[in-house]
């Protein structure tokens, strides 16, 4: 009796699909996995923290005996955190006091820098002659630091009567350092949009303004989002030296303040203050970019 030709052909084909099918993954292996992926984003910035508290407690007991150990600036930093929108005095407040005076100056420079510098990165990038005439100036004012302009900005509105010049001076510089990155970002951008989104915009005839705002803007939009997170940062980091120089209330005026007193458990407060605000911008601006990217 003659074995039946489907039967046999078809066991070495069932031999070998068996044997090429990668095996299944284990339910209670993948929901671990996961289990880890969720937690280590929050467990792995903890260890990190822990070991800086730890080389900071070693520092202040050994090679650096002036800086205060964690404990001491908690104890000393105490009315600042415990009551952080306390105003006991113009430089004695709840430090997120300080930071909303802060912020404020901030979300106003911020605002002209990107009111401004978001045009001339479109500018830029669509006409060669204004960036051959423009660019080399961009490059030569774009590494002063702002140190150098808050003193210009003091004398441009310093003849200025009934204004708060240290303020304008401020906006002045925070805009002007800060811009740069949506200048060149936002020109890249345009010279990096696709020759062929502008060929269709031609073929069905649209106007210059809808060419702008439903081609070249969200296909440049990437490349400002990049500009508009480095010009936050900038801003903020403008705001500190800006406050300490002029003695405004915020934080940088507090740091300056607690460093002349010698307080050095305030200007270590003042510190980690700054990076942790730092730190929240740059997350809420990335927040901001993923919602627009998809909408």
């Amino acid at each position: 009796m003659t074995p039946d030709p489907l039967t046999s052909s078809s066991l070495p084909v069932a031999a070998a699909t068996a044997a090429t099918e990668p095996p299944k993954p284990r339910p209670a292996a993948s929901r671990l996995s996961r289990g880890f992926a969720r937690v280590d984003w929050i467990v792995l910035p903890l260890l990190g923290a822990a070991f800086v508290v730890l080389l900071w407690y070693l520092s202040s007991a050994t090679w650096a005996k002036e800086l205060p150990n964690p404990t001491r600036t908690w104890e000393a930093s105490k009315p600042y955190i415990l009551e952080p929108f306390a105003k006991r005095g113009e430089l004695d407040q709840g430090i997120l006091r300080f930071t909303w005076l802060s912020l404020v100056l901030v979300a106003k420079g911020y605002a002209i820098a990107l009111a401004i510098g978001t045009p001339l990165g479109f500018l830029l990038g669509l006409s060669a002659p204004f960036s051959k005439a423009f660019d080399p100036l961009i490059q030569v004012l774009r590494p002063v630091s702002p140190l150098a302009w808050l003193p210009l900005g003091m004398i441009l509105f310093g003849s200025w009567k009934g204004a708060n010049v240290s303020e304008l001076a401020a906006l002045f510089t925070i805009a002007l350092c800060a811009m740069w990155p949506t200048v060149l970002n936002t020109a890249v951008g345009v010279r990096a949009i696709p020759q062929d989104y502008l060929n269709v915009a031609r073929v069905l005839k649209l106007s210059r303004w809808k060419t702008l705002t439903r081609v070249m803007i969200p296909a440049t939009l990437p490349y400002m989002f990049t500009g508009f997170r480095l010009s936050l940062g900038i801003a903020w980091l403008v705001i500190v030296a800006a406050e300490m120089l002029t003695g405004r209330p915020g934080v940088g005026g507090f740091l300056w303040q607690q460093y002349n007193a010698l307080i050095y458990e305030q200007i270590i407060l003042c510190i980690l203050t700054i990076g942790l605000v730092g730190f929240v911008l740059d997350r809420l601006m990335s927040l901001v970019e993923r919602r627009f990217k998809s909408a």
